[in-house]
């Protein structure tokens, strides 16, 4: 990318979350991920560099080591004119959500990253003529707390999301626009879809149509998740014997469906130990000890600082992010041997692990080229079809050392406010499902 001849008209919007935005060049495969401040707080330059920077370290030093290279896209900082910066802040102004508006767009610096576009097919620099579907999967917390430090027996039995959503949303909740019409959502949605899995128009339309197609859709994503394509080093992360207890949530729907089917769960995870979803786990159950159990250690490397606020670079906290850094987080042992050290590295582990539970995994799918053996990338089949895919994680900032307190507070609110719900009901519900409910998928326009 030519930095000195940068023309706004050429990017879009592309979608912002609370920390950053993200704008899509309308030709080429990349994309630009600016920086989000309140109007009240700003930073210098060499501040937002050194946070960019620290981003891309984190990801090329420790995620992409753990997930594989394949799945993480680190970028690179680059520096744009200001001038272009400030055109680019006005055009995308007016399609930006109004909830988002809270934070400016950071226009001071000029600092920015680079990176390939995750909603279209990772192989080329250009963007193809070819229609494609982009699925965005958020894997949350793959494991049930297995610590000794857990005190609330809730938290052995139900995952932190599902009693989440009950603080969150206070009932239970559907996902259609309309709830009186969810076969119409099923099937603007299966309309939409048609066209990837059964292209020959050789299925029927109607409800039988309509559940077909949406059956086809999540046996593709499925095989995609559970398909390996890249080392990672996920599996240097040993553990002991398998932890007893539940290895799934009571108030999830799988658990529901296992009862009815009058099966017992899972020993294990049952995931393919090359494939993605397995690597994110095995990060995930980097917080070893619970947030329970990590607070007393975070409170001892604060208690440390407080003395000794110098040292807070050469612990790295807020980095570099470098080769030493990944190696301290293979160290799995859990027995506190009272130092500083150890309490430091569940510190870092349990905010890598966060990080882990926190991360999106973007899935492109494409109909095959007509010759589909000169298709460059990996293909998955379908019904009617064959797709070549891509597979990319992001959302993958390290969370910040200063946040876990507020975890810790939210950790017991969540839970004792779960506790209150279901004494109140007298049963475990599933946060976000009820019998018989579906959820919906959004498709955005790419």
């Amino acid at each position: 990318m030519d930095e000195g001849k940068m023309d706004e008209n050429e990017w879009g919007y592309h979608g912002e979350g609370n920390k950053s935005l993200v704008v899509a060049h309308a030709q080429r495969c990349v994309v630009l991920r600016f920086l989000k401040f309140p109007p009240n707080r700003k930073k210098t330059s060499e501040e937002i560099l050194q946070h960019l920077q620290n981003i891309v370290d984190f990801g090329k030093n420790v995620m992409k080591e753990f997930l594989g290279e394949n799945y993480v896209h680190c970028g690179e900082v680059v520096q744009l004119p200001l001038d272009f910066v400030k055109q680019l802040c006005l055009k995308i102004q007016s399609e930006r959500p109004e909830s988002r508006c809270d934070k400016d767009l950071d226009t001071l610096s000029g600092y920015a990253l680079c990176l390939p576009n995750l909603a279209r097919l990772q192989t080329y620099r250009f963007a193809e003529h070819r229609p494609i579907l982009c699925v965005e999967i958020k894997p949350k917390c793959g494991f049930i707390p297995f610590s000794s430090d857990v005190t609330q027996e809730t938290k052995r039995r139900v995952c932190r999301y599902c009693m989440h959503q009950h603080l969150k949303n206070g009932e239970l909740i559907y996902g259609c626009r309309d709830v009186c019409s969810p076969v119409a959502d099923w099937s603007e949605l299966a309309h939409h879809l048609k066209p990837f899995f059964f292209p020959s128009n050789g299925l029927a339309s109607g409800p039988h149509c309509t559940r077909a197609v949406i059956r086809e859709l999540v046996r593709v994503i499925t095989r995609v998740l559970l398909s390996g394509s890249d080392r990672g080093r996920a599996g240097v992360l040993r553990r002991g014997p398998s932890p007893r207890g539940p290895h799934v949530c009571e108030a999830s729907p799988f658990s529901r469906s296992l009862q009815c089917q009058g099966k017992n769960p899972p020993e294990h995870s049952g995931l393919p130990k090359d494939c993605l979803l397995y690597k994110t786990l095995q990060v995930q159950m980097l917080d070893m000890l619970d947030i329970e159990g990590l607070y007393p250690l975070y409170r001892r490397v604060e208690q440390y600082l407080e003395e000794f606020p110098e040292e807070r670079k050469a612990l790295q906290i807020d980095g570099p992010y470098d080769g030493a850094f990944y190696q301290k987080l293979l160290d799995l042992s859990t027995e506190d041997d009272g130092t500083l050290a150890f309490a430091l590295t569940k510190v870092q582990q349990y905010r890598v692990s966060m990080t882990a539970k926190d991360c999106s995994i973007m899935i492109a799918l494409s109909p095959c080229l007509q010759d589909a053996s000169r298709e460059p990338r990996p293909v998955v089949p379908s019904s009617g079809s064959r797709l070549a895919f891509s597979v990319s994680v992001l959302d993958l900032d390290l969370k910040p050392y200063d946040s876990i307190p507020h975890q810790y507070k939210l950790d017991g609110k969540i839970t004792s406010h779960y506790s209150k719900a279901m004494r109140a009901e007298g049963t475990v519900l599933s946060a976000r499902f009820q019998e018989g409910e579906d959820c919906t998928l959004v498709l955005h326009k790419v």
